[in-house]
């Protein structure tokens, strides 16, 4: 009774206050309606496959861009603080690389996941508590919606060209390129991960087996833990593994 369930929800979950982090941490398996507009709904939801048929193309086109500039030979490490002692990149290093990209990803991924989709807006501010169900409230709130388990390509892009832009000024052009492709392949995986651990039935004593039942707890019962999607490293270092015994009990 918070809320009005035949009128879109994002405009009215902001004057929930200090009620809000409890009642989005309460699941429903029911459709949400962002938006008053059919247009701005229609754009909010994204079949599994549409990120697949997008993404996948631009990950192998620039893999071959990136691969075929290396080949040049012209890609140098350090050049721009010292010509003598530059270090060449050769096109044999291309697969490396990419595999440092997909390893950066997984560690953006975690700290998205924990710091900006899990931040507690303020009980006093209407925006941020508006932001936050936009971004990922929403998702914890109706776990079970289909057509919001994925980024859609538009929001999606204007991330991927902050990350770009930024890898663009911290390493020479080709080599951020190579590692910002293999960020976007691990981007891709993830995004197909995550639906697949919400409407997969992997074969129990498997790794995706593990990763579903690590991921239906995050949801049901440890939203403060368990922030790890693709894979649980991170939530190693980072403390926030979620304990095991909740798993031996379940057994």
């Amino acid at each position: 009774d918070l809320v009005d369930w035949q009128k879109p929800l994002l405009w009215q979950v902001g004057y929930l206050g200090e009620k809000y982090d409890e009642w989005v941490h309460q699941p429903v398996d029911r459709p949400i309606r962002l938006f008053h507009s059919d247009i701005l709904e229609y754009l909010s939801k994204t079949a599994w496959y549409v990120v697949f048929v997008v993404w996948a193309p631009v990950v192998l086109y620039l893999s071959w861009v990136s691969y075929t500039s290396l080949a040049q030979g012209n890609t140098r490490l350090f050049s721009s603080f010292t010509t003598e002692y530059s270090i060449p990149v050769h096109k044999y290093y291309f697969p490396f690389i990419f595999l440092l990209g997909m390893f950066l990803w997984s560690l953006l991924e975690y700290l998205i996941h924990r710091f900006v989709f899990h931040m507690k807006p303020p009980a006093s501010n209407y925006y941020l508590i508006t932001l936050h169900f936009l971004l990922h409230g929403q998702h914890h709130k109706s776990p079970f919606d289909s057509s919001r388990l994925v980024f859609p390509p538009v929001p999606a892009s204007l991330v991927m060209a902050f990350f770009y832009g930024i890898l663009q000024l911290l390493l020479p052009q080709v080599l951020g390129l190579s590692v910002f492709v293999g960020g976007l392949c691990g981007y891709v995986i993830y995004d197909m991960m995550h639906y697949y651990l919400h409407y997969g039935s992997p074969k129990k004593g498997t790794y995706l087996y593990g990763l579903k039942a690590y991921h239906v707890k995050h949801h049901f019962e440890h939203q403060k833990s368990g922030f790890g999607i693709s894979t649980r490293f991170w939530d190693h270092p980072f403390r926030t593994l979620i304990p095991e015994e909740t798993f031996e009990k379940e057994d």
